[in-house]
This record gives C-alpha cells, sequence and structure tokens, in this order.
C-alpha cells in the first residue's frame, strides 16, 4: 500500500530537485533522504580514504552518514534538510571538501 494512502496525506504539488544531475520528484516537506530512498538511491555518500558507500543509517541527524553535498553546501545531513523546489543534490566524497 503507498504510505500516503494509508494515512490519508493530501501533499502540495510535486516539484523536481536534481540529484548528481538527474532529476527526481519531491513532495512538500520530504527530506532530501526521504526524497532519494523513494527514487530508490540508497548511497549518496563515499567515506574518507576507502570512499565505501553510505545512504541513511539513523534517520535522526546523529550517525553522519547521510551527509550530501546540496546547492554547493557540503556536509548537509539528508535525514534532516527539508528540499526545495530546484534544490541540487551532490554525491559527497570524503569530508565534501576539496582535498
Amino acid at each position: 500500500m503507498n504510505p500516503l494512502e494509508l494515512v490519508r496525506a493530501e501533499p502540495g504539488p510535486a516539484f523536481t530537485v536534481t540529484f548528481d544531475g538527474r532529476e527526481i520528484e519531491a513532495l512538500p516537506g520530504q527530506t532530501v533522504a526521504a526524497a532519494l530512498w523513494t527514487a530508490g538511491l540508497t548511497s549518496w555518500r563515499g567515506t574518507r580514504g576507502e570512499g565505501r558507500p553510505r545512504g541513511l543509517f539513523c534517520g535522526i541527524g546523529v550517525c553522519f552518514d547521510c551527509l550530501v553535498t546540496v546547492n554547493d553546501r557540503p556536509n548537509q545531513r539528508a535525514c534532516l534538510l527539508p528540499l526545495r523546489p530546484g534544490d541540487r543534490i551532490r554525491t559527497q566524497e570524503g569530508t565534501g571538501h576539496d582535498e
């Protein structure tokens, strides 16, 4: 069952954001992580050193596994950051800064 139907949610109209240049749809109030998961993306960060894939882990802003670069700002927690129309999300490698 669709979660929106389950809770009888009636969100506003969807809007578009980009992830690594790919357009994905988001709903008002969705976090970056929620929109990425809905689009089937489960990894959006590579760890320092070995570049191991990371994505959503705790979902409450404690673990920092879900860091992404949003609108050229690195180290944004995807689980906490609500999306806005036109946001540009990029996979974050390492610390998110030029190394």
